[in-house]
């Protein structure tokens, strides 16, 4: 896909941009600020570096706000952790009005705007940005950015590897991994849409960037930020 003479489409999502409870459930969450604001609640980091690459692309970006608390849009609807200790114990249709309010409609979304693409002959390339803390359960993270795929599908191996070059030009001294700190083909919103779509037409690559880099405010470093936008725009080009 990189090598065609059109570029592919850049589609960018964060499922785990924010951390807001909708107002029909806040009341089961009146104890839980603290951990809302962890990495349990959003990924730090992950929307204003998502906004930033749409930016530099001149797309829009699908940036959930919705806690993953309330649901966890890179779910699928048959994982345990679909729902959090919050939401889990909820009656059977009040699940089903969150995943018609909160799951649902911004998923078929990502999926419209891909689908869409495709009709009009175009490859997409679909990048979803997360971050993730570089301690858990006592155990330390040391990768500073990870890239997940499917190695089964040529076209997301390929970009991987390209980018993981430019990054390590750009970023010598940097922690770089394949499918770390977790598998890209363990369940998750771009499984879906992989079953969806096929191999030569889109491909789905999930950034993930270690919280160690988030700076006061929410937002990474520059540096890193930089690291990620400039080394993308190497790999797939774009407007200057």
């Amino acid at each position: 896909m990189g090598r065609d003479a059109v570029p592919p489409v850049l589609v960018v999502s964060c499922e785990h941009g924010g951390n807001r409870v909708p107002a029909s459930w806040r009341p089961l969450f009146a104890r839980a600020g603290r951990l809302l604001a962890t990495h349990r609640g959003l990924d730090r980091g992950a929307a204003p570096l998502a906004r930033r690459i749409a930016r530099r692309f001149r797309v829009g970006p699908h940036v959930a706000s919705v806690t993953r608390l309330v649901v966890d849009l890179n779910r699928s609807r048959h994982h345990k952790d679909l729902f959090s200790r919050f939401t889990r114990p909820l009656p059977a249709a009040e699940r089903a009005r969150i995943l018609a309010r909160c799951y649902t409609p911004w998923r078929d979304r990502v999926e419209s705007e891909i689908a869409g693409h495709l009709a009009s002959g175009r490859t997409v390339f679909h990048l979803s940005v997360h971050s993730f803390t570089p301690v858990l359960r006592g155990r330390v993270r040391r990768t500073d950015v990870g890239l997940l795929y499917d190695p089964g599908r040529p076209s997301e191996t390929g970009l991987a590897s390209r980018w993981l070059a430019l990054l390590k030009e750009r970023a010598p001294r940097a922690v770089l991994r394949r499918n770390h700190p977790y598998r890209g083909t363990a369940d998750g919103f771009m499984v879906h849409l992989r079953r969806r779509f096929p191999a030569s037409r889109y491909a789905g690559i999930e950034i993930e960037v270690s919280q160690k880099h988030v700076r006061a405010g929410g937002v990474f470093a520059p540096r890193t930020a930089a690291l990620v936008v400039e080394s993308l725009a190497r790999l797939i080009g774009g407007p200057r």
